[in-house]
């Protein structure tokens, strides 16, 4: 598995409750039509840090996730997140083993 963490900064602050409302009722929902995503979530970050949010996207691997950044849906998000926000670091690695999750 793959994982990608993306820092965000808000273009305004002002924008932070559309941002969020966007985030939980626009781009989660839109995850399961991804094939290549198999989690992920934004979390907003502690205040005083260099940016607003980040987020944390789990993929089955790099090429496939580039096929699905190609697709309309996944054009849309980007689309409407770079009205609100920008992509400020990225981080990627792959996990070492299985990991751990309290279910």
């Amino acid at each position: 598995m793959k994982l990608i963490v993306h820092k965000i900064r808000l273009l305004d602050q002002s924008l932070a409750t559309r941002f969020e409302d966007w985030v939980i009722n626009t781009d989660y929902p839109t995850c399961p039509k991804l094939p290549s995503v198999v989690g992920f979530s934004v979390q907003r970050a502690d205040p005083g840090l260099d940016f607003d949010y980040y987020e944390v996207i789990t993929v089955t691997s790099q090429n496939e996730f580039e096929k699905d950044m190609a697709t309309k849906g996944f054009m849309a998000l980007v689309e409407m997140f770079s009205e609100m926000a920008e992509v400020v670091e990225e981080i990627a690695g792959t996990r070492l083993g299985d990991g751990y999750r309290r279910e």
